[in-house]
């Protein structure tokens, strides 16, 4: 059985994501990676299924853990 999931679009991985961050409590950027790591997907290859809005909110959370040296007005 294979344990990768399929996803169709956009929707459904941020839908994915936010549930995730929800039912954890955890940042954006660890929900990704932690649904990368169990689905073994590609973290590269996830990138094109984050939404622009979860994109924003991964920012955010950048900017606030002073990860982002200048404000930059694009993610990926």
């Amino acid at each position: 059985m294979n344990d990768k999931i399929t996803f169709l679009n956009k929707a459904d991985f941020s839908k994915m994501i936010e549930d995730t961050v929800l039912r954890d409590n955890i940042p954006y950027i660890d929900a990704i990676v932690h649904l990368c790591e169990k689905n073994n997907i590609d973290i590269q290859d996830a990138q094109k299924y984050v939404s622009i809005q979860i994109k924003k909110k991964i920012e955010v959370e950048a900017e606030d853990l002073h990860l982002l040296k200048y404000k930059r007005g694009r993610l990926f």
